[in-house]
């Protein structure tokens, strides 16, 4: 055991830029650096070295979610200040590990994620419980604020007219569809994987008299045939689709779209294309992968759709997060009602390590907006998209 503490204590000493101090599972404090600390990170139990070095974020995630370490201190920041820190163990090897997602594995891979219960989400997100990142006009917006700026906007960025047709591949609660059939007069159509998405859709449609001009089917986007729409637009849904099925995504789109159509893609992406983070690809999110730009700008370019604009929303991400995993605090009385502190810990850690990841620019998020064919019908300027 004392060997195990002088090697945490080897590690940890070069971890981090800030004053900080160390508690062990014997009650032992120790402090580094100069000044008063900023956070006291916790050993409540040794963990196993090896585990740290082979892959750092699977061993901190799970012994985060079984408490065997803990926190006193801001998470989001910590972990901010590892990713900020070169010599850092979090820097370690990159892990390659690709999914090929068939259209059973990527409905699973949706309903593990998704269809945990309307009622957890609920109690964190948006009043429209919009489950992707919010748009920011001012740095005073609420959540609520900017959930709604993000759909207005990517509405406005399509260039919908009243009488077209509309297409949301994973729709999620139906935000986007519900507002763009109401606000435009549209005929949408939101698909998804996740059963309890569905019910929620069908719902708020019933409810809100949209019959006419809103449907939501349950089905994967390969099983859609003989439609034609004429905008088609993506929201947080393409990570889902794996790095072996960005290409059959984009055939996909092309043979939804009509001639002169537009989609608007909305994705996180990274930078190197190739790291998997392992905890969150077995505990949040599997079979999950985050394409680079790269990827989806060449993908745009073999389907023969013209990439007429891009935009980078990094920041709006990462305080999207910032909120969720406010409210997320604010609510766990409840949350802790319906679930357990394995999976409560998991999720803050969920949440605050992807507010880090935004911030640090681990990762990042676009927009891409792309005609079918030559579009010259589009307005000249991006001034329309603020109007």
């Amino acid at each position: 055991m004392e060997m195990n503490k002088i090697l945490y204590k080897t590690i940890l000493k070069n971890a981090f830029f800030v004053p900080f101090k160390i508690r062990f599972w014997d009650g032992e404090v120790i402090k580094y650096g100069e000044g008063e600390s900023e956070f006291t990170f916790i050993f409540n139990n040794p963990i196993p070295l090896t585990e740290i070095k082979k892959d750092p974020s699977m061993a901190l995630g799970e012994a985060y979610m079984s408490n065997a370490i803990d926190l006193d201190g801001n998470l989001q920041k910590v972990i901010e200040y590892l990713y900020n820190n070169s010599k850092s163990f979090l820097h370690g090897p990159i892990i390659n590990k690709f999914f090929s997602n068939n259209r059973k594995k990527s409905k699973d891979n949706v309903e593990y994620h998704y269809d945990i219960g309307n009622d957890f989400y609920r109690l964190w997100l948006d009043d429209s419980m919009t489950y992707s990142c919010g748009y920011f006009q001012s740095p005073d917006d609420t959540l609520n604020d900017a959930q709604k700026n993000k759909v207005d906007y990517i509405l406005r960025k399509l260039n919908l007219e009243k009488g077209q047709t509309l297409l949301d591949i994973g729709c999620g609660w139906g935000e986007l569809i519900l507002t763009a059939a109401k606000e435009y007069q549209v005929k949408s159509m939101g698909i998804t994987l996740s059963s309890e998405q569905f019910l929620k859709v069908k719902e708020r449609i019933k409810v809100e008299k949209l019959e006419d001009l809103v449907e939501v089917q349950l089905l994967d986007y390969r099983e859609l045939k003989k439609r034609k729409f004429d905008r088609i637009v993506s929201v947080g849904m393409v990570e889902h689709v794996g790095k072996d099925c960005l290409h059959e995504y984009f055939c996909a789109v092309d043979k939804l779209l009509m001639p002169k159509g537009v989609s608007l893609l909305h994705s996180i992406t990274c930078n190197s294309g190739v790291a998997i983070d392992t905890w969150i690809d077995k505990y949040v999110f599997p079979g999950g992968y985050l394409p680079t730009v790269e990827e989806l700008t060449s993908n745009i370019i073999n389907e023969d759709f013209h990439l007429i604009d891009a935009e980078s929303l990094r920041i709006h991400y990462a305080k999207t997060l910032e909120h969720w995993a406010k409210n997320f605090e604010n609510a766990l009385p409840e949350i802790m009602k319906i679930k357990d502190e394995t999976f409560t810990r998991m999720w803050r850690l969920y949440l605050n390590g992807c507010a880090a990841s935004f911030n640090c620019g681990n990762i990042d998020i676009h927009q891409l907006l792309f005609t079918k064919g030559v579009n010259n019908e589009m307005p000249l300027t991006r001034e329309y998209m603020y109007q």
